[in-house]
């Protein structure tokens, strides 16, 4: 009988541990950008799609690792001056830098209230394609050797849920490293990546 007793409180534990701890999905909508210093880049719109698990400590503090794939880059523009007899003409042509990551952020949450949590924590991102597009060219350039293979970032924001299973969210993700390497001569070398970021989720 003592056996059963302690079965059936190990049970009790087990579920009660498992219903802190919820599994989902996300999609989203993102405006990325370059940052650094010397380099000036416009937001050029992206999307986020990826999955998650958030682990509840307790009524105030959790956890929540995510694995995102996220399509990340900027825009700027490059300036062309034609000089004549009849005068000066300047051009300008809009750069896209298309910069693909899987990115794993593990955010720390605290709940203000049960239904809404500021979150924030470190991300690591594994580029997975690289490439700076504009008018006139036959194809993108091809730039992944220039671009290193990890990027490392702090992200902040906050989640609300709507309800018990759906989720909204809103977070900055501010990358601390360059995105290329410094051994290739580029225009943008100090740039890092920034990240604002609009989902919306559901837990299962």
């Amino acid at each position: 009988m003592k056996k059963v007793f302690v079965l059936i409180a190990a049970a009790i534990v087990s579920v009660s541990a498992m219903a802190q701890v919820q599994f989902g999905g996300k999609v989203g909508f993102d405006m990325t950008n370059f940052w650094g210093s010397d380099v000036e880049h416009a937001m050029k719109p992206g999307y986020q799609v990826g999955l998650m698990m958030e682990y509840q400590f307790n009524d105030k503090f959790g956890i929540a690792p995510e694995v995102v794939f996220a399509a990340q880059g900027g825009k700027s523009k490059l300036f062309d001056l034609d000089i004549s007899k009849q005068g000066f003409n300047l051009t300008a042509t809009d750069i896209k830098y298309n910069t693909n990551y899987i990115n794993v952020p593990v955010m720390f949450k605290y709940y203000v209230v049960p239904s809404f949590s500021i979150d924030f924590g470190p991300q690591v991102g594994f580029n997975v394609y690289s490439k700076i597009d504009a008018k006139g060219l036959d194809k993108p350039i091809d730039v992944k050797e220039a671009t290193k293979t990890v990027d490392f970032g702090l992200g902040l924001g906050g989640t609300y849920d709507i309800s018990d299973n759906a989720f909204v969210q809103a977070r900055y993700t501010m990358g601390l490293t360059k995105v290329y390497k410094d051994e290739y001569v580029l225009d943008d070398n100090n740039a890092k990546n920034g990240n604002i970021q609009i989902a919306f989720g559901m837990k299962f």
